[in-house]
Parts: structure tokens; C-alpha cells; sequence
């Protein structure tokens, strides 16, 4: 365990290295159209993907990839981990998420934010966030853009039991396009809440998009089915990796 401590001590010491670098390297972009803005944090993802394999024994594997519709699209993934939200967007034309109004406050990272089209909502604000963010949302795919949501609003652990908002299938109804499930076991590999990096394959699977049109009640019942028992199956087989691996799977607190 001393030598994982290492190596995610080491990764996280280059991750932030990088960050800085290319944080430095994106700056004229803010003069330029959002998808240069858009580059440079792809260059940031794949970098990453690098160190995970090269320092902490991390790979890797995306499955489903051709599965992805083209298009106005509306994708609804699994979140248990930062990492996810600045890997995923490389696989979308003009993605943009929806996300706390508070991050778009933080120097220079808000005001990437900002630059990219992401939505910030209000948490506080009830029913007018869910409207606004909904009016905003639509709008959005509606110009050609495909939206990236967290069903549950933040990051939950592995085997933590599911809390979907209900939010997203109002949006999903507003916007009139395909929804591509996403499943993960990012958890893991890199948890929340801390610094360690844990070895195994870390895996992203696309699912079947579903038809837009659905009615609200089966749209969250087969969205949310998809999501978990794909995202169990994964989870499983990331602990059995690990147990081989490491010699027992690191706990992780199956709370919110």
C-alpha cells in the first residue's frame, strides 16, 4: 500500500504540474472562439490518461464509443469521481454541463466556464432554477450542442445506493432529443475525498441511447435501470481486479 501511496503521491504532484502549464497555454484563448478553449482541455484529459497509466498502473477502456448518436443529445452518466468531468466532454461535439453557479466565481477556471456555455443553476433557487435551468438547457441543445448531466447532482461512491433528481427528465422532455446512459467505475481507481490512486481498469461504458418522446415516469425508471445495473456489473469486476491486484479492494463508504 506504501507503494500506491507513492505513485498517487507522484501523479498528483505532475496532474497539478500539467494543470498549471496548460492553464498558462490557454490563456490567449479566451480571445478566441470556445473551441479552441475546448483543445487545450482535451490536451489536459489525454495527458492524464498518460499519467494514470505510466505512474499509478491505471488503464483506461471505453466501451460502446460507436454508440454515440450524432446531433442535438442529451447525456445522462453515472458520477463518481472529478475525473470524469474533464474526460468525458472529449468524446461530444460542443458538450457543455450543467453545474454549481458558484464554480464560475473561481478565477480564471469560472471564467472558462463561462467562455464554454456551461449552465450554472442556483441549487438554492427551487423551482426557478429547475425553469431557468431547463429554458437554458434547451436552448443549448437546440443550437447543436449535446448536454452532459449528473442524474444525482454530485458524486456519489461505489455501491452507494442510487439518488436521481428528477430534474433531468424534465429537461430530457423540454429538449425533444436521444439520451445517450452512461455508465462508470471511476470510483475506484480515483476516489472522492482524497489523494490515493488505486491500480485496476478503470472503465466508461456507453449504453443503448433511448428515443426521445418518452413519458417523464419511464424515461427515469429505464435510465436509471441502465445506469446502475451497468455500473454494478463494472464496479464488481473493478473490486475482483483490484483484489487480485492489490490484495483486497479499498473500501470506500457507501453513503451520499
Amino acid at each position: 500500500m506504501f507503494l500506491i501511496f507513492l505513485r498517487s503521491l507522484v501523479f498528483n504532484v505532475l496532474f497539478y504540474a500539467v494543470l498549471v502549464l496548460l492553464a498558462i497555454v490557454a490563456l490567449p484563448t479566451f480571445a478566441l472562439p470556445p473551441r479552441a478553449m475546448l483543445t487545450v482541455a482535451e490536451w489536459w484529459a489525454k495527458a492524464t490518461l498518460v499519467l494514470m497509466r505510466v505512474v499509478c498502473n491505471i488503464k483506461v477502456e471505453f466501451r460502446g464509443v460507436e454508440k454515440i448518436p450524432t446531433g442535438p443529445l442529451l447525456i445522462v452518466a453515472k458520477h463518481q469521481s472529478f475525473w470524469e468531468t474533464f474526460v468525458l466532454p472529449g468524446f461530444f461535439n460542443r458538450p457543455i454541463f450543467i453545474l454549481k453557479r458558484q464554480l464560475m466565481q473561481i478565477p480564471v477556471f469560472g471564467q472558462f466556464l463561462v467562455k464554454t456555455g456551461m449552465i450554472g443553476i442556483d441549487r438554492n433557487a427551487g423551482v426557478k432554477a429547475l425553469l431557468d435551468m431547463t429554458r437554458r438547457a434547451r436552448e443549448a441543445v437546440r443550437s447543436g450542442k449535446q448536454l452532459v448531466i449528473f442524474p444525482e447532482g454530485t458524486r456519489r461512491a461505489p455501491g452507494a445506493p442510487p439518488d436521481y433528481k428528477t430534474g433531468f427528465a424534465q429537461i430530457y422532455s423540454s429538449c425533444g432529443v436521444p439520451c445517450l446512459p452512461v455508465a462508470l467505475n471511476s470510483g475506484l481507481f480515483w476516489p472522492r475525498r482524497t489523494f490515493m490512486r488505486y491500480p485496476g481498469t478503470l472503465v466508461v461504458e456507453f449504453l443503448e441511447p433511448l428515443p426521445p418522446g418518452l413519458p417523464k415516469d419511464e424515461f427515469l425508471a429505464r435510465v436509471q435501470a441502465a445506469v446502475e445495473d451497468a455500473t454494478g456489473r463494472l464496479v464488481e469486476a473493478g473490486r475482483k481486479e483490484q483484489e487480485r491486484l492489490i490484495g483486497s479492494a479499498p473500501s470506500y463508504a457507501p453513503t451520499g
